[in-house]
């Protein structure tokens, strides 16, 4: 009779067996696919809170029922954060869960209706390119344009585009030209501004008194937030398993044992929900309107701390038009005269002043005068 947990018998047998493998390769992808992904998640208050709190997202309107209905809401809505983190989690398993890089996420956006606890998200992707990796040959890229949709009336409720390397089966011959260095150009250092300039406060009005007095100087209006967040087993594991992200770069210890991190890491949406707690958290912002050109540029694992910097790039005295050029009507629009459209350059660096993420954000912020 075998007994199957002896230590010697069952080393045999696992060298023997198959490995039913989750995920897909390069290979696996054709541009033009659209990908029903099967799980879905109820955007639940717990989960939003939870998302919320330990990012150190305190806007009180989606905490507060008053603070809400003050800004026309029924109820506090889900954070913009949560729904994007949650849209790319219930990906992962079609689309990422081999590995490979996250090289980028752009054109995010949401739409100006509200979206509140109970919604059942759905999520789709479509294959929108696929190439070769000039500098690794075991890889390949893709991007797909994500949808997450409310599962009951088929509305857009956050979409965007997002880039990886994707292990391949077989890896092929490339040119090396990635993989090459970039040559001295005899540039002695960034051409940095002579001077920087920090807002007075966080409404509209001082963003663009901001910007007016670097104007026509070498200057720029760009500062650093002063909290940071170190990354421990919630922010790392936790967070990640609440959105359905099962990436073994989250969950299997022994897997990134051998990684250049040697432990698992952060979620990207988790550093990038942290900075961006830290940036709101010294503004009064109204609304999210998208980001883009997001990309994120080394790991976080537990024990590093995410801390965040800022530049302000430009302020206009009007809200911030959708994606498709119209707004839909809302009791919670803002008007001209309520808010004023900001658009941001974020970078959130680590303990060792390295960053670990950047990207440009448009926001809806609170003019002083209301």
């Amino acid at each position: 009779m075998t007994e199957w947990t002896d230590p010697d018998t069952f080393a045999q047998v696992l060298e023997q067996v198959e490995t039913r493998e989750k995920g897909n390769c390069f290979e696996d992808f054709e541009e033009g696919d659209v990908i029903e992904h099967e799980p879905g998640l109820t955007l639940t208050q717990f989960g939003n809170e939870q998302w919320m709190g330990q990012t150190l997202n305190h806007d009180p309107v989606y905490w507060r029922t008053d603070a809400a209905k003050e800004r026309g809401f029924d109820e506090p809505p889900v954070h913009p954060d949560y729904l994007t983190a949650a849209t790319l989690g219930i990906t992962v398993e079609d689309l990422s869960e081999k590995g490979g890089y996250f090289l980028g996420r752009t054109d995010v956006r949401f739409p100006t209706a509200p979206v509140y606890t109970g919604t059942e998200l759905h999520v789709e992707s479509e294959v929108v390119n696929c190439a070769t990796s000039s500098s690794r040959p075991e890889y390949g890229i893709v991007s797909w344009r994500t949808r997450g949709k409310d599962a009951g009336t088929g509305d857009v409720l956050c979409s965007y585009e997002r880039t990886n390397m994707i292990p391949r089966r077989e890896p092929v011959a490339t040119d090396g030209s990635g993989a090459a260095a970039a040559e001295d150009d005899g540039d002695d250092g960034p051409d940095l501004p002579d001077e920087f300039v920090t807002p007075e406060g966080g409404y509209f009005e001082d963003f663009v008194d901001a910007l007016a007095e670097a104007e026509g100087r070498d200057a720029a209006v760009a500062y650093r937030h002063e909290r940071g967040r170190t990354q421990d087993d919630v922010t790392v594991a936790s967070l990640p398993l609440s959105t359905l992200n099962t990436a073994k770069q989250h969950h299997n210890v022994d897997v990134m044992a051998n990684s250049p991190s040697g432990n698992i890491v952060t979620y990207g949406d988790v550093t990038r929900s942290t900075a961006l707690g830290h940036a709101r958290s010294d503004e009064q912002t109204w609304r999210e309107v998208g980001f883009d050109d997001e990309s994120f540029h080394t790991f976080v694992a537990v024990g590093d701390t995410v801390y965040a910097f800022t530049r302000v790039i430009e302020a206009e005295d009007s809200v911030e038009e959708t994606s498709t050029g119209s707004r839909t009507s809302s009791e919670n629009d803002a008007s001209s005269d309520e808010a004023g459209t900001v658009t941001f350059e974020h970078i959130a660096f680590n303990q060792h002043d390295e960053p670990v993420y950047s990207g440009t954000r448009t926001a809806e912020i609170r003019k002083r005068s209301n």
